[in-house]
């Protein structure tokens, strides 16, 4: 079968805007290949960027091992932030928005100043970064019941829905990232832990990987970006109503309420 990529885009498209979720496009449209999953959100990502979205940052999706079982792939993607994604610790987070949210917890990092569009060593990328935050990705699927292959959620912007920043930025050489213990409560009950290992078994190698991703792309990324690294630990159910607080261990702690 052929893809029909614009078809992909539009279904998508509509189906966020709609709030209602669709079947996989992977078997509805043949978009089976990671090309083929980017093209379709770029169409999709510049069609936000034409009505006034911003992009503000990229995310790292599928960077633990659990994450991957629960979605049955292998291997890591990303998406694009907009401006209207964003929430702050403490913050309401409206459920309107979200079809089939789930929530992880993350490392969040602030890009400091211009990584150039050629593909940097590590020592480059380092010195790009400002500063590490403690974050919340609220994932969402536009595909009915989260059921999803690798091109499906690629084409889906990697599942992006909403994120949460705690307030203190932490620098980074004060963090042991691997070491960083999760603790995600919902409503008063631990649901899931982690730790910064199980994000590509370092959050600083996850986001080295986005890097090295954009770059191989031709975009760098830019100062003052954010980049979410990757879940710590498995992700969670919410609904409106749920009070969810992370603590991620000497980073620091980061809260929502969803309305």
């Amino acid at each position: 079968m052929k893809s029909d990529i614009n078809s992909a885009a539009e279904v998508l498209f509509n189906a966020r805007k709609s709030g209602v979720s669709v079947g996989k496009i992977s078997e509805q449209f043949g978009v089976t290949s990671l090309n083929d999953a980017y093209a379709v959100a770029a169409l999709n990502n510049h069609k936000r960027v034409s009505e006034g979205a911003r992009i503000v940052g990229k995310k790292v999706g599928l960077t633990s091992h659990s994450v991957q079982q629960q979605l049955g792939v292998d291997q890591p993607d990303f998406g694009v932030l907009f401006d209207d994604m964003e929430y702050l610790d403490g913050d309401e987070v409206p459920c309107r928005r979200l079809l089939q949210p789930k929530i992880e917890g993350e490392v969040a990092f602030v890009v400091g100043r211009d990584l150039s569009q050629k593909k940097p060593s590590y020592a480059e990328f380092l010195a790009s970064l400002a500063y590490a935050l403690p974050a919340l990705e609220i994932v969402d699927s536009a595909i009915t019941n989260w059921q999803i292959t690798l091109a499906d959620t690629v084409a889906d912007n990697a599942s992006c829905g909403l994120y949460v920043l705690g307030h203190q930025p932490v620098a980074i050489g004060q963090l042991a990232l691997a070491e960083l213990g999760l603790q995600l409560d919902v409503n008063g009950q631990t649901l899931s832990v982690g730790s910064g290992a199980a994000c590509l078994g370092h959050p600083l190698r996850a986001a080295y990987w986005l890097a090295c991703q954009m770059a191989e792309l031709g975009e760098g990324l830019k100062a003052g970006e954010i980049i979410l690294s990757g879940a710590l630990g498995p992700m969670v159910n919410i609904r409106a109503g749920d009070l969810i607080q992370a603590r991620i261990g000497n980073l620091g702690s980061v809260s929502c309420k969803m309305v």
